[in-house]
């Protein structure tokens, strides 16, 4: 029970998020209506994308400094949780846009550098099952994980910001922060947070030990 403790927390905070989400009071603004909930989910997802992003830059970076197979192993597979998020971050963030943007896709740069970003992963993968040496595998990847990343810092926090975009915070537009004046938001955003970068750790430390079992298995 002591090991699982933030197994426990992590469903408990995606309970509450789910149900204060859709329950509790968000401010009433203009073209954003109901729809600023999706806050809790669209970018928290992302948050935790990130968060699992940079796991699996950390640990392509030891891989090749130590050459050990787990750093390889953990950092594949938490790039494969990533994109899973990144993925549900792209299918709720297109929900929001057709209710506060009118289509299910702009030519946003956001949008845009999101889906670049998530070929640039779903490349990473295309890369890792082309090469059969595990050596080669370990190294070739890790050092396209590395310009996988700093392409997502790119395409999602530096250019849309220096740019014109439609989202929060970018191209001259005020953040969520300006909106939710009275913080009453942020009761549920923080665990949100929270309790879904948990789910893709959680989801995260299941696929490692699947691949450990397969790789005693061959043994």
């Amino acid at each position: 029970m002591k090991k699982n403790w933030w197994k426990i927390l992590c469903a408990a905070f995606l309970v509450y998020v789910v149900i204060a989400g859709f329950l509790s009071d968000v401010p009433h603004l203009p073209i954003l209506h109901e729809t600023i909930r999706n806050q809790y989910f669209h970018v928290c997802m992302w948050f935790a994308m990130i968060t699992l992003f940079t796991t699996s830059l950390v640990f392509s970076i030891r891989y090749l400094s130590t050459q050990k197979l787990e750093h390889d192993i953990i950092a594949s597979e938490a790039a494969n949780t990533g994109i899973f998020f990144g993925m549900l971050g792209l299918i709720t963030g297109s929900i929001w846009a057709r209710f506060t943007w009118g289509a299910w896709w702009t030519n946003d740069v956001k949008l845009n550098g999101a889906a670049i970003t998530m070929l640039t992963y779903l490349a990473y993968i295309v890369l890792r099952n082309a090469i059969t040496d595990e050596q080669k595998r370990g190294k070739v990847s890790a050092v396209y994980n590395i310009f996988a990343y700093v392409m997502m810092l790119v395409f999602i926090l530096i250019y849309p910001r220096m740019s014109d975009s439609l989202h929060p915070g970018n191209g001259g537009n005020p953040g969520f922060s300006k909106y939710d004046l009275d913080n009453t938001m942020r009761m549920v955003f923080y665990p949100a947070f929270i309790g879904w970068t948990l789910l893709g750790v959680w989801i995260m430390t299941i696929r490692i030990r699947i691949q450990k079992i397969k790789m005693q298995t061959e043994l």
